[in-house]
């Protein structure tokens, strides 16, 4: 009888396991388009819950109500072993793109990752500065998962028994297209947790989902127009006047430039640090911060929170620290409301209050021997593992809120983020130097509701120093540190000329980029927008062909090729950046006309072109057919607050276009009441067929440009 009742109860508990594994979800629509569903019971951290979200539940039904994507309701979950198991349906030729900062390749599908935040060190494993659980189909929704943990995801890799579409069994001795890496039809996620809220979001296009899941995450940021300037970040032991020194030459010279960024040395100490201005350096940093404002320039500080025996809130901080330190720094736990306090008091009366404009969040990332151990403990409760997926997400919202408090905007840096950041005003930056990589990194920003700047900082060539600027130039956040080396746009003579004319071609570009931004906060629309979100855009990925390799590879596994190296920016240019040694480069067009933005002439109609290096070494720029793009002259800093300028709009192609250019005062969040405009900027053809341009102001005074010239780029055939 004994045996018989353990057997009872073995078989219950294996049917219970076996049932866990094949539960169906239940969708509760939360807004229009996006559904939520719970499994288990979902743990009382959560990147959304961090980054404190606020959907824009108005914006999204523009959008439309989609109905919930028929191919989701075969998805099934279950919980085991403590563990959360997802498993999600793909079709045949469905593609992929999210999935955390990648930097090799766009396309996801057929990888595995464990996404978990950590400082990229050059492998696509889903060890990154945003490893954001959110995947994008291209058949018309998104899926995110709002969990705290190491989240594994296996993107269409696995071979189930009951699959409904099981890849056939093939022999490797006798047929030669015998496949390592079989068939897959399901995205497999395995999150170690009790429970999770998983989140879908739908739409016609893969845009309209990003735009949806943006939306929903609260809008993206719209930065003050400083920010969209240029910074330089001088080097770290600098002091005031060096600074001021540097400010002066880069106006001599006429090269642009917005805000500055102070490294470590500003402090007096770092590593850990102190938070508090080194007084042989920066004796009256209220004094030196007015100074650099009269020149409408404004300071960002780097920081990392690692709490120096040498700061003010050394003592009163350390209940709220955890069990470990980093660089014998103590590690405050910004779960506990004392410790957000101590911070908040601090960096208002040192930073704020004296004029900082914004801070440089690092070392939130990784490596595991710099950052805490898994193994730590903090005195919220919530575990080493849960507070280093939020950690970065946990500093942006709370540092943006002592600035809105103040009703002025930020925009800043950051080496951590996570899913619901779509609204904070941090850029990601990272240690990585790979060029290629940082525009791959750029097109796959734009998936996941982040922002991310390949900066410039030191080349070996003339010709490398160029392209590189005029990559960080046409990102969201044009940058050149100089940290370490003291470089400087000039420092190559023999390109110094084409460094400043991209670095103003970035000023004169502002009210374009402002719209951009204002796209993304009140539609959701990316600034930086991978090929893949495109309307017109068709690229079927394709696998290269494979040589059998004993060592190298012995699988004779075949390599993704997609499109990761041009990318939109905005709704009209197109950017294909050069690389140091490229003398030629395909670019592929969407469907419709393109125009060379330089001269106005047609480049292609839909197809793939090759494009020689332009001279004098230009960063090739195309432009939509009926593209509209404002720009102002050439400026060496961002505008004031209540500066009027002269506008040129320019006009390509041929056909009949309108345009909503967008205004506010550019620094405080008024806008959000109201107090802002959409001016329309219309094109419209004439009985003649010659083109003519309007401007249709909104209501209000906020709108600082005058004397609209209408220029024509493409002659008339």
């Amino acid at each position: 009888m004994k045996r018989l009742f353990l057997f009872l109860i073995f078989s219950i508990s294996f049917l219970n396991r076996i049932r866990a594994q094949t539960d169906d979800f239940q969708w509760k629509q939360v807004a229009p388009g996006v559904w939520k569903a719970v499994v288990g019971a979902p743990e009382t951290i959560s990147p959304l819950g961090v980054a404190g979200i606020k959907p824009m539940t108005e914006a999204l039904g523009k959008l439309g109500s989609p109905a919930f994507p028929s191919l989701l309701k075969e998805s099934k979950n279950g919980l085991t072993d403590g563990k959360v198991y997802l498993r999600f349906p793909l079709e045949r030729h469905e593609q992929l793109f999210g999935l955390g900062l990648n930097f090799k390749s766009v396309q996801q599908r057929g990888t595995i990752k464990t996404l978990q935040v950590d400082h990229y060190a050059g492998k696509d494993n889903g060890r990154t500065h945003a490893p954001v659980p959110f995947y994008v189909s291209d058949k018309g929704y998104g899926v995110l998962i709002n969990s705290a943990r190491y989240i594994k995801i296996y993107a269409g890799t696995t071979v189930r028994k009951d699959s409904k579409n099981p890849p056939p069994e093939m022999d490797r001795n006798s047929q030669r297209n015998w496949n390592p890496n079989p068939y897959s039809d399901a995205v497999e996620v395995l999150i170690p947790a009790p429970g999770t809220e998983i989140y879908v979001f739908a739409g016609k296009t893969a845009m309209e989902v990003v735009q949806r899941y943006n939306l929903y995450c609260g809008g993206g940021t719209l930065p003050p127009k400083w920010g969209l300037g240029f910074t330089y970040r001088t080097p770290t032991l600098f002091s005031d006047q060096q600074i001021i020194r540097e400010v002066a030459e880069f106006e001599k010279k006429g090269y642009p430039l917005s805000f500055v960024g102070l490294e470590p040395g500003w402090q007096s100490h770092s590593y850990p640090n102190s938070f508090v201005w080194d007084p042989t350096r920066f004796p009256n940093p209220k004094q030196f911060l007015d100074n650099l404002l009269t020149k409408n320039i404004r300071v960002n500080l780097w920081i990392n929170p690692y709490v120096s025996s040498r700061s003010p809130i050394f003592k009163s901080i350390q209940p709220y620290t955890a069990s470990h330190t980093v660089w014998v720094g103590e590690v405050p736990d910004f779960n506990t409301k004392p410790a957000r306090d101590l911070f908040k008091g601090l960096f208002t009366e040192q930073h704020i209050n004296k004029g900082v404009s914004g801070y440089k969040v690092d070392e939130t990332d990784g490596y595991d021997q710099w950052l805490w151990p898994d193994v730590a403990q903090f005195p919220s409760g919530f575990s080493a593992e849960q507070v280093r997926q939020t950690y970065g997400l946990q500093f942006q919202k709370i540092s943006s809120d002592w600035f809105r408090e103040k009703n002025t905007r930020t925009y800043g840096l950051v080496r951590a983020s996570n899913a619901g950041a779509s609204a904070l005003p941090y850029v990601l930056y990272n240690d990585y130097y790979n060029h290629k990589d940082f525009i791959t990194a750029l097109c796959n920003s734009s998936f996941i509701g982040v922002l991310w700047t390949p900066e410039a900082r030191s080349s070996k060539t003339s010709e490398e120093w160029l392209r590189r600027f005029q990559s960080v130039c046409f990102s969201p956040m044009a940058m050149l540190n100089a940290w370490a080396d003291g470089t400087k746009p000039w420092t190559f003579p023999e390109v110094a000329d084409q460094v400043k004319e991209v670095m103003q071609l970035r000023m004169q570009l502002l009210p374009y980029l402002y719209t951009t931004f204002a796209q993304y906060h009140y539609e959701g629309k990316p600034p930086v927008r991978a090929m893949n979100l495109i309307d017109g855009f068709t690229f079927e990925v394709k696998t290269n062909g494979a040589v059998l390799s004993s060592t190298d590879n012995p699988y004779a596994q075949a390599t993704r090729s997609d499109i990761k190296d041009q990318y939109m920016f905005g709704d009209y240019l197109l950017v294909a950046p050069f690389f140091a040694g490229e003398t030629s480069r395909k670019v592929v067009l969407p469907q419709g006309k393109w125009y060379d933005f330089y001269t106005g002439k047609i480049a292609g109609e839909g197809e793939t072109i090759v494009v020689s290096q332009p001279e004098p070494g230009r960063i090739p720029l195309f432009v939509k057919d009926g593209g509209i793009i404002p720009m102002i002259p050439p400026m060496l800093h961002a505008p004031l607050k209540d500066q009027v300028l002269p506008l040129t709009v320019r006009h390509y192609g041929s056909i009949a276009n309108s345009w909503d250019l967008y205004d506010d005062d550019g620094e405080t969040f008024d806008f959000e009441g109201g107090a802002h405009s959409w001016t329309k900027l219309a094109v419209n053809k004439k009985a003649d067929g010659s083109l003519e341009g309007t401007v249709k102001a909104s209501p209000g005074n906020l709108f600082h440009y005058h004397a609209v010239n209408w220029e024509y780029m493409t002659p008339r055939p």
